[in-house]
């Protein structure tokens, strides 16, 4: 009897034209995630999931976002720009999200910004890159080389007596433009860059770059490789052919190094994001962390949670447009802040955000020692001419 009443009632209702609309806004709020769960990000790309997991499950938990839940709809894009392009047109045309957020190599998002425009969909970019990316769809909340190398370089000076520098990384956007912009700053602080080296970006014999390292006679040592696979290799191969040169790496997150073991112990880095930030929030997002994931978790880190604090941005955007409207949440995304595990964020210059910067160094237990601090880094000049 039951049953046959509620049946009436929801005929009645669709009749009357009067219960579909809480049925309409119960439908789920779709959040893209385009990440390379294949390729060279496939070391890290299973934290960023992590992370943009926990942020559904608790806005979720807490009456989701204009009283519709978050889903996640998470798509391989091989870390390359092939593999973007299936991933962000199935996403955007096939899936239908409302926004992608996502970590990516600079190729796949290349790749994957003009199917952005034609789509006109918000895309949150949660991964330190080389920087000057723009895109009328387009915000980032992660670090550009403007934040991230001087603390390095202006150490290796000071600290280190460093003069000559030698350069390598991976033959694309990222490693390409990082070291540009590195060895224009090397040399406007009076150093000189003694050597330049790249392999391919799924390369993995560094033995001739290497030796030409040894034969430089150089002071210091920074790399960009793509995140995650090239990281581990060249620095593999850096400590069995003996190098113990001041050592910077522009692209070794946090949980990679943990990975790495003894190999990465040295190793100079430059962070947006470290697990031993003591704050209450980072405390508190790291506990929830391990409660979650347990044995499963994969260490938290400049990669991932960005991700994080992207999906309570997106979160805050259409809560102040009021709707999905993706115009109107473009325009939002540029007005709120997130105050997450790396402090309060807010992509208002030129669609970037200023950033408090860690300088570190890794320790033999995969830990990361806090050197020095530098509050609110602005990001430069990245949109001239950009709101």
């Amino acid at each position: 009897m039951t049953s046959r009443l509620l049946t009436t009632s929801l005929a009645l209702a669709l009749v009357a034209g009067t219960a579909l609309s809480p049925a309409l806004a119960a439908d789920p709020i779709k959040i893209g995630v385009p990440v390379g769960l294949s390729g060279a990000n496939s070391v890290v790309a299973p934290s960023v999931v992590q992370s943009a997991e926990l942020a559904v499950e608790e806005i979720n938990a807490k009456g989701g976002v204009l009283g519709r839940k978050l889903a996640l709809e998470v798509a391989d894009d091989a870390s390359g720009a092939a593999g973007a392009q299936k991933a962000f047109d199935a996403l955007i045309f096939q899936k239908k999200v409302n926004v992608l957020i996502s970590m990516e190599t600079s190729a796949a998002r290349n790749a994957g910004l003009p199917i952005v425009a034609r789509g006109k969909t918000p895309f949150i970019y949660t991964s330190f890159y080389e920087g000057k990316s723009c895109s009328p769809y387009l915000y980032v909340n992660a670090w550009v080389p403007d934040q991230q190398v001087p603390p390095i370089v202006d150490y290796f000076n000071k600290e280190k007596k460093a003069k000559g520098y030698f350069l390598i990384g991976s033959d694309y956007a990222f490693g390409r433009g990082m070291l540009a912009f590195t060895k224009a700053y090397i040399e406007k602080t009076g150093g000189k860059v003694v050597g330049e080296e790249y392999l391919p970006m799924d390369g993995s014999d560094w033995t001739s770059i290497i030796s030409k390292l040894k034969a430089s006679g150089a002071d210091a040592l920074i790399t960009s490789t793509a995140g995650g696979a090239p990281n581990v290799t060249l620095t593999k191969q850096l400590r069995a052919a003996g190098v113990n040169l001041p050592y910077g790496n522009l692209a070794v997150d946090e949980g990679t190094a943990k990975g790495m073991g003894a190999d990465a112990a040295g190793i100079f880095l430059s962070a947006s994001y470290v697990t031993g930030i003591d704050t209450p929030a980072n405390k508190t997002f790291l506990a929830s962390m391990a409660k979650k994931f347990g044995a499963e978790l994969k260490t938290p880190n400049d990669l991932s949670v960005p991700q994080y604090e992207a999906v309570y941005a997106y979160k805050a955007a259409v809560e102040k447009a009021g709707s999905t409207d993706q115009d109107k949440v473009l325009k939002a995304l540029a007005e709120v802040s997130v105050d997450g595990p790396r402090g309060s964020i807010k992509m208002d210059k030129q669609r970037h955000a200023p950033l408090t910067m860690y300088l570190g160094q890794v320790q033999a237990d995969g830990s990361v020692k806090v050197i020095q601090s530098f509050a609110n880094v602005d990001p430069g000049a990245q949109c001239p001419g950009k709101s």
